[in-house]
């Protein structure tokens, strides 16, 4: 598609905010997400600056609270008559335990519930597209887990900040394998990926100092999948540095992605009629 339109969560910053900078550079049409309005308009601008004057629009959602991802959801809907590509990019890490309005633990409701729930709700706009793309940002710090322990999910009173971090992320790559089954046939793909060990507020906060990547070499992959020819059909595949490559052995368990499945779509209430069948 010659200029598709794509949105790109938690754009206003980091990997997000580069990844967004790298597809607008690349003449697509950008929706871009933030929590705050001020440094949303801020970015913004600067894309504007990037896309050779071509403004993107921005939705302001705190991906904390359901209500407002559903009410963001619903003004895409209003807005646009299709989505070509969906970058599930928002992240966070929290050094200490915090839990949503809902009493669920903060890493795993953005990182995993999140997602889960707006590409959900977006699927409509994405099957008005004839190729569409869904994209997750996930991580090599899934490959830490390797047990689930369920009876500390979804509050983890029980809180390691990197071991929620790494389940989150864990969740993201079997959410990945599932939608990639479940939308077999209708034309819309879905990734996941390793963005690799980036400078950005959450891995300096995550591990200080370990970072090798800029964000905008860390955003590569991302942009990658989002818009080559090279990957066109491709689905249910988790990257790293722009290949094909092996999660963790626990990702692929059915069991395993199954059970996370059902516990988003019990949190989340996706299972309400209000999305259809795939």
């Amino acid at each position: 598609m010659e200029r598709p339109l794509i949105l790109v969560t938690g754009s206003t910053d980091g990997i997000g905010k580069a990844t967004a900078a790298g597809l607008a550079a690349g003449g697509a049409r950008l929706i871009i997400h933030g929590k705050d309005e001020k440094k949303g308009k801020i970015v913004q601008q600067e894309l504007e600056a990037v896309a050779g004057g071509k403004r993107p629009d921005l939705f302001i959602s705190d991906f904390t609270r359901q209500d407002k991802i559903r009410e963001m959801a619903a003004d895409l809907a209003s807005r646009y008559s299709r989505l070509d590509v969906l970058v599930n990019n928002v992240g966070t890490y929290r050094k200490t335990r915090h839990v949503t309005m809902a009493g669920i633990e903060m890493t795993f409701a953005v990182n995993y519930l999140a997602p889960f729930l707006l590409t959900h709700l977006l699927l409509p706009l994405l099957r008005k597209s004839p190729s569409a793309r869904i994209v997750t940002v996930a991580s090599s710090a899934h490959e830490d887990v390797d047990r689930i322990d369920w009876e500390n999910l979804p509050g983890e009173p029980a809180y390691d900040a990197w071991g929620a971090y790494s389940l989150s992320k864990f969740a993201d790559v079997t959410f990945t394998y599932t939608l990639a089954r479940n939308l077999g046939g209708t034309g819309i793909t879905a990734n996941c990926l390793h963005p690799g060990v980036v400078d950005t507020n959450l891995s300096r906060s995550a591990a200080p100092g370990i970072a090798t990547l800029t964000p905008e070499e860390g955003a590569q992959t991302s942009i990658w999948l989002a818009r080559s020819p090279e990957v066109a059909g491709v689905s249910g595949r988790y990257f790293d540095n722009r290949r094909p490559v092996r999660s963790s052995v626990l990702s692929y368990d059915r069991g395993v992605q199954e059970r996370f499945w059902r516990m988003a779509e019990e949190l989340s209430g996706i299972r309400s009629g209000e999305v259809d069948e795939y």
